[in-house]
């Protein structure tokens, strides 16, 4: 079983993918931190108490690794937009046997507290032009939403376009959530957000 763990908003530099979806929400982002294996960091926002958006970018602080970060982050371009989305399972080598080829292999991971396992692509790049989603384990009961300022964010759709939308469905098929719609198209992401100020939309 899959269930919708996160959202990932990438950017080349972590200031601007902050500025960008602060602008585009109208609500401030908290502290996040960084992820030393990857040589990432990012900011995060609740969208509830068991969903989050975080945006993530390349830490310039941190040693380039040997291998491609997450979600293909070293051939990022462009200003700031929604690329990724991440669900959690309860089982993360039982999902990755039904899972597509290409969704990567386990690595073990911490951030203070938080430790998680998190299939990652040899590549960078996940199945379906990078719309299938990465495949996440969290360790023990520490999550990041439930700690997080709650401005009133939620999620109300996620749409997701690819050329093969009958495929992408039939693999994700573990996955039973309204707000997640998938149709023929372009391979992108589209995020409807409600905000106090009213209705938002990250691509």
């Amino acid at each position: 079983m899959l269930v919708l763990d996160h959202l990932a908003v990438s950017c080349t530099g972590l200031a601007e993918g902050v500025a960008a979806v602060e602008a585009a929400l109208g609500l401030p982002l908290a502290a996040g931190g960084q992820h030393p294996h990857m040589a990432t960091h990012n900011r995060l926002l609740s969208l509830g108490p068991d969903l989050y958006l975080e945006v993530i970018a390349a830490d310039p602080s941190q040693p380039r690794p040997a291998w491609p970060r997450w979600f293909d982050l070293d051939r990022f371009s462009g200003p700031p937009r929604l690329t990724n989305w991440i669900c959690r399972t309860g089982d993360l080598d039982a999902e990755l046997a039904q899972s597509p080829a290409g969704t990567g292999t386990p690595v073990a991971l911490q951030r203070g507290d938080f430790r998680w396992r998190m299939a990652v692509p040899a590549s960078g790049i996940l199945p379906f032009d990078n719309r299938f989603p990465a495949l996440i384990q969290w360790e023990g009961t520490a999550h990041p939403a439930p700690r997080l300022p709650d401005h009133g964010a939620r999620l109300t759709a996620l749409h997701i376009t690819h050329p093969q939308p009958d495929a992408l469905r039939a693999a994700l098929s573990r996955l039973s959530d309204p707000r997640v719609h998938v149709t023929a198209g372009p391979p992108a992401l589209r995020a409807t957000i409600t905000t106090p100020q009213g209705e938002r939309v990250l691509t």
